[in-house]
């Protein structure tokens, strides 16, 4: 999904588009001014800082070095709270504390993408972490060194946040797109392309998106090897077996959208749309279909609503 004109940047590894406009434009396309651009990306450094398993100079690397208890940045409750919540909905399946058995995989900061030895499970959150409300905020004790890893909602909770930037300068109206992960607020609809795993240049649905959010999930999006991709089932560190080639959840943040798209993967997407009162929809390697009952588009193959 794209917004007409706009602004564009790359960040996260991918590339961002917004657009915004009032209630007198017919489209969301106009570009950010020079002083809100700079405070996007800002908030997008500050973001990175904090969350990136790939930098040796913030949060994540601080609580990797070593045990004991860290101060969380304030964006950090509604994010761990997710992580918590689709935790318990795959059974531990997913979580944010896959970040070594990812490195484990070869996916490490240094890329070196070849695996290090045999699958290494996640840590048991209960064992390895506790997460504590004080007068200053959240913190994270840790009984263990371990590495966090936000990548299954990072990048669509730091589009949210844009949006909330975006929104308290006035910009109510907006489009928001990072790689996929995408979400509009505002009055009005936008047309979205579901686009092909396998080719980008080609659109498998479409859907209308009104004052919601939109994110897809699919192991070749960071795939490196026969069998390696960042889809990782926490209980034993391997990579998930992709009986689905691609996910889309729309949602009214971009936040449970991109969570859920991944967790689809790793528990049964009916009992999860359900839980989260999500519409959800998941391509097969045949190229056939399973949606929610309410899947508010249109897919261009074969397929089930259930």
């Amino acid at each position: 999904m794209t917004a007409s004109n706009g602004t564009s940047f790359e960040a996260l590894g991918t590339l961002w588009r917004i657009g915004t406009g009032t209630g007198h434009e017919p489209h969301l396309g106009a570009p950010l001014d020079d002083d809100t651009l700079t405070a996007v990306l800002a908030r997008v450094e500050r973001f990175d800082l904090d969350w990136s398993r790939f930098r040796d100079d913030g949060l994540v690397a601080r609580v990797a070095r070593a045990p004991g208890i860290h101060r969380l940045p304030v964006d950090a409750p509604a994010l761990l709270a997710l992580y918590r919540e689709l935790h318990a909905a795959t059974r531990g399946r997913l979580s944010p504390l896959v970040g070594r058995s990812l490195e484990q995989l070869g996916y490490d900061a240094e890329y070196r993408l070849r695996p290090a030895g045999d699958p290494l499970p996640a840590p048991r959150w209960d064992d390895a972490i506790a997460l504590r409300e004080t007068p200053e905020g959240l913190e994270l004790e840790t009984a263990k060194s371990v590495v966090l890893d936000v990548g299954a909602a990072g990048k669509g909770y730091l589009v949210d946040l844009v949006g909330d930037l975006l929104a308290d300068r006035g910009l109510t109206d907006s489009v928001i797109d990072a790689g996929g992960d995408a979400r509009v607020r505002g009055d009005r609809s936008m047309r979205v392309a579901l686009e092909h795993p396998a080719d980008p240049t080609k659109a498998v649905g479409v859907v209308e998106l009104r004052d919601a959010a939109i994110a897809a999930s699919a192991p070749n999006r960071r795939a490196w090897g026969d069998g390696l991709h960042h889809l990782v089932d926490a209980i034993t560190g391997r990579p998930v077996a992709e009986q689905a080639v691609a996910t889309w959840v729309i949602a009214p943040t971009t936040l449970i959208a991109d969570g859920l798209a991944t967790a689809m993967f790793l528990a049964d997407p009916i009992e999860l749309g359900a839980h989260f009162e999500v519409e959800w929809a998941m391509m097969s390697r045949d190229g056939r279909w399973r949606s929610s009952a309410q899947w508010p588009g249109e897919l261009f193959t074969e397929g089930d609503r259930t």
